[in-house]
């Protein structure tokens, strides 16, 4: 079965930490970009992360740049946001998104259009 299933979110103080992972299968993830989203209520849908096929090559929305980081585990297929330092701001629904098999631009990486696979989304709520 193809999908991709977030897990990790949670309720959190202010300057906390949270580690958001997504369990993919059903498709070759090691060749693929890999994404994380957030849309919070009265808000588009933000790309927040995103990270090549090879793991060298990572981007950031501005927002969370030094804060969070992505990687990715291919023996275990699965992608990891690590978000530290959590404001209010950040909370949100979170998704993991699967991206192509070929490069993307620096303008495509944080893109919507750029994800075709997208799971449930775990939800993310810091509190001040």
């Amino acid at each position: 079965q193809v999908q991709l299933v977030e897990s990790g979110g949670d309720s959190v103080q202010a300057g906390g930490s949270l580690r958001l992972s997504c369990a993919a299968s059903g498709f070759p993830y090691n060749l693929h970009y890999m994404a994380w989203f957030r849309q919070a209520p009265g808000k588009e849908r933000e790309g927040v992360a995103a990270i090549s096929d090879s793991g060298t090559i990572t981007a950031y929305t501005d927002s969370v740049k030094g804060r969070f980081t992505i990687s990715r585990d291919d023996a275990k297929t699965t992608l990891y946001l690590q978000m530290n330092a959590l404001t209010p701001e950040d909370t949100a629904m979170y998704y993991c998104a699967r991206g192509p098999r070929f490069s993307l631009t620096a303008a495509q990486r944080l893109r919507a259009i750029s994800y075709s696979l997208w799971g449930q989304g775990t939800q993310v709520t810091v509190s001040a």
